[in-house]
């Protein structure tokens, strides 16, 4: 497993935690961050002994938000002129995106376990996982309007499809804080947890009892669940028949009716 300076990652059976740990400068995505987010998430995703994966953070803060000091030398170009500053604001702004798109590709589950401020491009990383879990004293903020940026990372793309798009609207233009209780009523998080290592533990949890199921069925859903939100119920439906002719009759599928028949758990290979 690579070295990397803003994640670590610990793995127990088939469960991968991987952890924001720059928290020295309160996580804060700076250009680090951005390099190596997507190199975490391919390496994870070309596992095969890992079917789900826990996004967590190490110290107080889960995610103070983009590094705005950090980032600001690579805001600039290195050509004068209006045009080619723009050219060069488009690709930065692309690479971050696909940053955090890594994780929304990544074939496995990813849970994100969130504990104290998530703050401005949290929210883009949080809405990119499958689950989110948060502990009490969360914190989470779309903050972009109040330093007079409009979010481009990926929130304005998936909150409104996670909390709907009033809840979403209301968040984004006031940029205004809310609690772990108000996201959980909204539907920004599934539970809310004592505190930090409790909700580390639950997603953790969550993601042993994913991982006792097939992983050819469980990276097939996310994969269905993922096309189908950009698509018609009509081409969704298309879409999972085309890729279940493919993956239906698996080795997996075989080993869930004789353990049925057999009156035992399954033990799924992924094959």
């Amino acid at each position: 497993m690579q070295t990397y300076q803003c994640f670590r990652v610990e793995r127990a059976d088939s469960v991968a935690t991987v952890y924001l740990s720059n928290d020295k400068k309160r996580n804060a995505m700076g250009p680090a961050f951005w390099t190596e987010l997507p190199q975490v998430f391919a390496e994870l995703d070309a596992d095969a002994s890992v079917r789900a994966i826990v996004l967590a953070a190490d110290g107080p803060v889960w995610t103070a938000g983009l590094d705005l000091v950090a980032m600001m030398p690579q805001l600039q170009a290195s050509e004068a002129g209006r045009i080619p500053q723009q050219k060069h604001l488009h690709a930065l702004i692309r690479r971050l995106q696909d940053a955090i798109t890594s994780v929304e590709r990544t074939r496995q589950p990813v849970i994100a376990a969130i504990h104290g401020k998530c703050i401005g491009g949290g929210l883009d990383l949080i809405t990119a996982c499958d689950i989110r879990l948060a502990s009490s004293d969360a914190i989470f903020s779309v903050r972009e309007v109040r330093i007079a940026i409009v979010a481009d990372v990926g929130t304005l793309q998936r909150l409104p499809r996670i909390i709907g798009e009033g809840h979403a609207r209301e968040l984004a233009y006031t940029g205004e804080d809310f609690s772990a209780e108000h996201a959980q009523r909204i539907g920004l998080v599934n539970s809310v947890h004592k505190d930090r290592e409790a909700v580390i533990a639950a997603a953790q949890a969550l993601a042993a009892r994913i991982a006792k199921n097939s992983p050819l069925a469980v990276q097939g859903t996310k994969t269905i669940l993922n096309e189908s939100r950009d698509r018609s119920v009509a081409d969704g439906l298309n879409y999972v028949a085309l890729y279940n002719t493919g993956f239906l009759m698996s080795d997996d599928l075989a080993e869930a009716v004789t353990a049925f028949m057999e009156k035992r758990e399954p033990s799924f290979k992924g094959s």
